[in-house]
């Protein structure tokens, strides 16, 4: 344990430990993804696939015990039991800091399978992390605007046929899609400029989530919906980084997504669209309600936090 470091020098230390922990793994990660490129058989990429993401796993399991090292942060983890590596989820979370993707990490990691996000296509091209993500099979999506669908009708249902062939492969391997359904990070001023109806979340955008379960359908049943809590207050990335993030709750609800919704024609029908646009008002809502309770509980109690339930 070194948080008696100053935090700055924590944070350089972290962030040059993440760094060479991903110097040593992306050669590695390299030899599989070019394996799986040139070699067209099935089983092949099957198994280059999963040592890809034990190395992702690894990846993520390092930077956790550094944190571990750096840090002395109380976790308060609720719900994350009886979760599994060989099922597929759908994960969703309210967005309050850069800090929120590595927190999850540390509590999910190695619990369910690797979290992966929807892209968008031309995120390939970034150097080193295009070909990662690539190898890791994030999904790239290719959405096209209402004006092109106007001009060219043909165009429409394509997003979903091209999106549900990208993930075809998911149907071997088991998956985590991850979505921060509020689409950025909250802050006091977006929260008055959407007017927002609840207390502690900005506006969910339904039309992401309802692409992933229009494409993804037949494999994605059940949904994790996480709740993240800082009681001492939001943190950045940074801060993060230095240990000035001392307490963290995250709360993690299992949902069955409802039937009707999975490999729905969210963009086609009218119906539809407003049919689970009130389901994810209405998780909004309990949503809302649940971080004010887990705020109310653990704001200034630190004697509440600290324990890891895997109830």
């Amino acid at each position: 344990m070194l948080d008696f470091l100053p935090a700055p020098l924590k944070g350089t230390l972290a962030a040059l430990l993440i760094l060479l922990n991903t110097l040593i793994l992306f050669p590695v990660l390299i030899v599989f993804a070019l394996l799986k490129l040139i070699i067209p058989v099935t089983s092949v990429r099957k198994l280059c696939t999963v040592a890809l993401n034990t190395i992702a796993f690894i990846w993520i399991g390092f930077n956790n015990r550094f944190l571990d090292l750096l840090h002395r942060i109380d976790w308060d983890v609720r719900g994350a039991g009886n979760l599994s590596r060989e099922h597929w989820y759908f994960v969703t979370c309210n967005h309050q800091s850069w800090a929120d993707i590595p927190a999850i990490q540390y509590v999910l990691n190695s619990r369910i399978p690797l979290l992966k996000f929807f892209l968008k296509k031309e995120l390939i091209w970034v150097p080193f992390l295009g070909v990662a993500w690539w190898a890791l099979d994030f999904p790239f999506m290719h959405r096209h605007t209402k004006e092109q669908i106007a001009r060219r009708p043909e165009l429409k249902g394509k997003d979903i046929a091209a999106t549900q062939a990208a993930c075809e492969k998911f149907r071997y391997t088991p998956v985590t899609i991850f979505n921060f359904m509020e689409g950025t990070r909250l802050t006091p001023a977006k929260h008055a400029g959407q007017k927002s109806p609840y207390k502690h979340l900005l506006k969910p955008r339904a039309g992401g989530t309802a692409f992933v379960l229009g494409a993804m359908g037949e494999m994605l049943h059940t949904m994790l919906d996480v709740s993240i809590v800082y009681p001492d207050g939001n943190s950045g990335f940074w801060d993060f980084l230095c240990g000035r993030t001392r307490r963290i709750v995250i709360d993690v609800q299992v949902r069955e997504i409802p039937q009707r919704f999975l490999g729905m024609d969210y963009e086609g029908s009218r119906e539809v669209r407003t049919d689970f646009q009130r389901w994810v008002s209405q998780l909004w809502a309990e949503k809302d309600a649940r971080i004010e309770a887990l705020k109310n509980e653990t704001e200034g109690n630190p004697e509440n936090v600290g324990r890891v339930s895997e109830a």
